[in-house]
């Protein structure tokens, strides 16, 4: 039994994927925030003073004291750094000296006083002992003489208590980001999973043989659209085979039994009645002959359309004059010009050699003429046109007959597909003809076609490819 809860599942698998992703970045998150914080907190804050302490000396060799005061006052107050800026010995600014750097400035002053180079920038960081606090010292001349000199100080405080605080909202966020992650999870795998679950049960029904049903699409998803609408098109292409199927077996079951019924008829008559009479027995024996053809014929076209789907049937390419083999294909219709007044009008100047199947080429013109001379118009006339055409030949052969409808051109090379025309001569087949036509000239690489107008006949045509001189050699 199935288990109820699919680990392999699309559903199961997004909302695993969703928890991880979740998971992956809100431990970066962790990681980065409380192991690094304490590097990026100092680093970013001794970058910001020095950039503090430049904009303070641009200002300065301004001569705009004002502004620089007033810029002082704001870093100060905002950015927690302490500014001291001494002139001849004496505080420019601030109005009052703060003592608890008193220590960081006499150590810078030191240093500077101590420095040979010509525009000295002393910079340092150190721990008071008294508080044991970390700060960042910046300490610089700001005119050549050296009598302006600017102090910045910025603590540097620990940030435990900073990060204890980060560890508590983090837990927080890590429970509340990872229960939303499961409930969007749920709702996002459930939303995607139904529409494929939908299709699925579709499928089903189809696989026990109810063809013809519509898969469910989703607007929501180009991919489940696409999918539902190829689904769709196979559920239209599977009923309309399985149509074909039974006409298939309905025509084949008939033109079997028809033959059959007669052959066994005509047996019986000449068992009962004509035995004895030499002539009735002979036209007797003479409809067997004629009907056993006839089921012939469509047993051997049965299994040659078989054997070209199935790919067991190769070709014997050869070079040939196709002027040839259509005069050939065309002497056993002499009778029905004779007899039956057809016209039937070969156009070819001179032989044209091409490269194909001739006997499964003549089979193709054989049927395209049997079809010209069953649907032909009251004037019985057909015309085979051969010309070349640059490295091609393009045969058509063309009927007055009453055409075929537009919707039934696309079946006429169906196998068994009978369209709504009317045939002028009561002639029987296979109902293959041009089915085998199309897998003989599919297996040419041949193109071919139709064209048709009702009340005003048909032209079926298809082309070869001329013979090059190279093959005819070799096969001399």
């Amino acid at each position: 039994m199935r288990s109820r809860f699919d680990f392999r599942s699309i559903r199961f698998r997004i909302w695993l994927y969703l928890l991880l992703f979740t998971g992956i970045i809100l431990a970066m998150m962790w990681f980065l925030q409380i192991f690094f914080v304490n590097n990026y907190y100092e680093s970013m804050k001794i970058s910001h003073t020095d950039d503090v302490a430049n904009e303070i000396i641009s200002s300065y060799k301004k001569n705009d004291i004002s502004n620089v005061v007033k810029h002082a006052n704001t870093i100060s107050e905002n950015d927690d750094i302490y500014i001291l800026i001494v002139k001849d010995g004496e505080t420019v600014y601030p109005e009052h000296q703060n003592d608890a750097y008193k220590m960081e400035i006499e150590e810078a002053a030191v240093k500077l006083a101590a420095s040979t180079n010509k525009d000295p920038v002393v910079s340092f960081t150190m721990t008071n002992e008294k508080t044991s606090r970390r700060s960042y010292t910046n300490a610089q001349y700001i005119n050549k003489s050296g009598t302006s000199t600017l102090y910045l100080v910025s603590p540097l405080y620990p940030v435990a208590s900073t990060i204890n605080i980060l560890q508590k909202q983090f837990t927080y966020i890590i429970f509340i980001s990872l229960v939303l992650a499961f409930l969007v999870s749920i709702f996002l795998s459930q939303r995607i999973s139904k529409p494929i679950k939908r299709l699925t049960r579709t499928a089903h029904r189809m696989a026990r043989g109810d063809y013809g049903l519509v898969f469910p699409t989703s607007d929501e998803y180009t991919e489940i659209t696409e999918l539902g609408n190829t689904l769709n098109l196979m559920s239209s292409e599977l009923e309309r085979s399985q149509m074909m199927q039974r006409d298939l077996m309905a025509n084949v079951s008939h033109d079997l039994r028809t033959p059959l019924t007669m052959i066994k008829s005509y047996a019986e008559m000449i068992r009962d009645l004509s035995g004895d009479n030499p002539e009735k027995r002979n036209d007797h024996l003479q409809v067997i002959i004629e009907e056993s053809d006839r089921l012939n014929k469509l047993v051997s076209d049965m299994l040659t359309l078989s054997a070209m789907q199935s790919g067991t049937l190769t070709l014997d390419m050869s070079a040939f004059d196709l002027k040839s083999a259509i005069e050939s294909v065309l002497a056993p219709y002499e009778i029905l010009i004779v007899n039956e007044g057809y016209d039937i009008t070969f156009n070819c100047r001179d032989e044209i050699i091409v490269w194909g199947d001739e006997e499964r080429i003549k089979q193709v013109v054989s049927n395209l003429l049997t079809n010209a001379v069953k649907y032909c118009g009251t004037d019985k006339k057909i015309f085979i046109n051969v010309r070349r055409w640059g490295r091609t030949v393009h045969c058509e052969i063309i009927d007055h007959g009453v055409g075929i409808k537009p919707e039934e051109l696309e079946h006429i090379w169906d196998r068994h597909y009978k369209t709504s025309s009317n045939h002028v001569r009561p002639t029987t087949g296979s109902g293959l003809g041009l089915s085998i036509v199309k897998e003989i000239l599919q297996l040419h690489s041949s193109k071919f076609g139709v064209e048709s107008k009702v009340g005003k006949g048909t032209t079926v045509w298809f082309e070869l490819e001329i013979a090059q001189t190279s093959r005819i050699e070799t096969l001399d």
